[in-house]
C-alpha cells in the first residue's frame, strides 16, 4: 500500500506540495494520525476484532492504525501460517487478506480456510483489478474484493457493511439459534436442543461438556488454543496455572472414545482439534 496514496484519499483537500513535505518528514504513524484528525474520525469502542494478513509491515501498520482508531481491535499477520496461528488463539470477526503474501499467497490461504470450514468474513485486497481476479477471489470464498489503491474510508465502510449482516452472537455454551445437527461416528449432536445421542439413544453428558463440544464441532479440523476454547465455551479467560480446561477436555474425550480412535485430538504447541473421522490422536500444528 502506498502511504501517499492513502493519505491523499483520506485528505482530499490538501495540495501535492504539502503532501510531499509530509511524506519526507513524518513517520507512517504520524502520517496516519494527521489523516485521522483531518477527517474527524472518532472511535467506537468494541466494534469488532479484525485480522490483517499482509507481508508489508508498513501497510499493516498503516491500515491497522486506521482501523484501531475506528474502534476495532486489530491483529496483524505477515503470512498465511501466522494468520492460522492467530485464528487458533483468538475469535476474529473479519479478515483483511492481501493477495501478494510470500509463500502461500492470499488466494491459496482463502481457499484453505474455507476448506477447513472457517466462516469468518474475508475481504481480499489486491493490486490485481482485472475481472478474472475479482471473480476468482469471490468464487473461492471471499466476501468482498477491494482493488489497490483504495480509499481507507471505503474499506472501513465495506467492513462495517459486512459486520452489520452478522447474526446475533450466541451466549457461550448456550443453545444454537437454529436447527443445527452434527453427526460423527455413532453420535448425533443437536446444538439447538443441546442433546447428544449415541446409536439413537440419549447419551449422558454434562452442561460443561456440551459447551466444549459445541465449540469443537463448529471448528471441525481447526486447531483451537486452550485460551480460545475456554473463552468460546465458557465466556472467560484461563488463569496462568488454570488446568481445569484440560481436565474437562480429557473427560469429554473419554466419553466420546470410539474404540481406539479419538474425535478430540491434541495439537502440539496449540491446544485441541475436533476430527469427525476419529482417525489419529496426535498431530502437529501448522507453522
Amino acid at each position: 500500500m502506498n502511504l501517499k496514496t492513502v493519505w491523499r484519499q483520506a485528505n482530499d483537500d490538501q495540495d501535492e506540495g504539502e503532501l510531499e513535505t509530509v511524506a519526507r518528514e513524518l513517520t507512517a504513524r504520524d502520517l496516519l494520525a494527521w489523516s485521522q484528525r483531518a477527517i474527524g474520525m472518532t472511535a467506537s469502542p468494541q466494534a469488532g476484532v479484525i485480522a490483517i494478513a499482509d507481508d508489508d509491515p508498513q501497510a499493516r501498520q498503516l491500515l491497522g492504525g486506521y482501523l484501531s482508531q475506528s474502534g476495532y481491535e486489530v491483529l496483524e499477520a505477515r503470512s498465511g501460517g501466522a494468520l492460522s496461528s492467530i485464528l487458533a488463539r483468538r475469535a476474529v470477526d473479519l479478515i483483511v487478506l492481501d493477495i501478494l503474501l510470500r509463500g502461500e499467497d492470499g488466494f491459496t490461504v482463502c481457499r484453505r480456510l474455507r476448506a477447513e470450514g472457517l466462516c469468518t468474513p474475508i475481504i481480499i485486497l489486491s493490486a490485481r483489478a482485472e475481472d478474472s481476479d475479482r471473480i476468482r477471489g469471490l468464487t473461492i470464498g471471499a466476501d468482498d474484493y477491494v482493488g489497490k489503491p483504495f480509499n481507507p474510508r471505503e474499506l472501513r465502510a465495506r467492513i462495517q457493511s459486512i459486520l452489520r449482516r452478522r447474526p446475533p452472537k450466541e451466549e457461550p455454551g448456550g443453545p444454537s439459534m437454529g436447527h443445527e445437527v452434527v453427526q460423527f461416528g455413532p453420535f448425533e449432536f443437536n446444538l439447538g436442543t443441546r442433546t447428544l445421542r449415541k446409536h439413537g439413544k440419549i447419551f449422558g453428558i454434562t452442561t460443561v461438556q456440551i459447551a466444549l463440544l459445541k465449540v469443537l464441532v463448529r471448528h471441525t479440523r481447526q486447531p483451537l488454543s486452550r485460551e480460545k476454547l475456554a473463552l468460546a465455551a465458557h465466556g472467560r479467560e484461563l488463569g496462568v496455572f488454570d488446568r481445569s480446561l484440560d481436565v474437562q477436555v480429557s473427560r469429554l474425550r473419554k466419553l466420546l472414545q470410539d474404540g481406539e480412535f479419538s474425535y478430540i485430538q491434541t495439537i502440539w504447541g496449540v491446544g485441541y482439534m475436533f476430527e469427525p473421522s476419529g482417525r489419529g490422536d496426535l498431530v502437529r500444528a501448522r507453522r
